[in-house]
């Protein structure tokens, strides 16, 4: 029987409207194998989750460099739990200093990736958790 593959969707929430780096994780992740959705610009928390949740999806990935983590991440968070979705998980991405980094880890975020973050890691990131070995 042939395993599922994982499935990320890769999310740009907010206003800010710089996505290459959200995009060049998307194309690494989908070249290393797995199911990649990726949203567009400017997506809501609520957008982000009905976008998951219809998509069946294993893993968001967020990518934010607007200085709003510290209410986009638990906004997220939040609503999948509301939605019955909480075994989603999240991982993200962008210029977040590190003592949230530490808050957003505290709070279920699995990892955050700061720019300059090799995409390879990303990758390994994402097998490590969630590929069955």
């Amino acid at each position: 029987m042939k395993q599922r593959r994982v499935r990320i969707l890769v999310a740009k929430p907010g206003l800010d409207g710089h996505d290459r780096g959200a995009k060049v994780v998307a194309r690494a992740l989908r070249d290393a194998g797995f199911d990649v959705i990726y949203t567009g610009l400017h997506q809501t928390p609520e957008m982000i989750v009905e976008s998951a949740i219809q998509e069946d999806v294993d893993i968001i990935g967020l990518s934010i460099l607007s200085g709003v983590h510290l209410t986009i991440f638990p906004e997220v968070l939040r609503l999948l739990k509301e939605k019955k979705a909480g075994h989603i998980k999240i991982f993200g991405g962008g210029v977040i200093p590190p003592g949230d980094v530490k808050l957003l880890k505290e709070m279920g975020i699995m990892e955050i990736f700061p720019p300059g973050t090799s995409t390879d890691r990303i990758v390994q990131f994402i097998k490590e958790h969630f590929q069955k070995k």
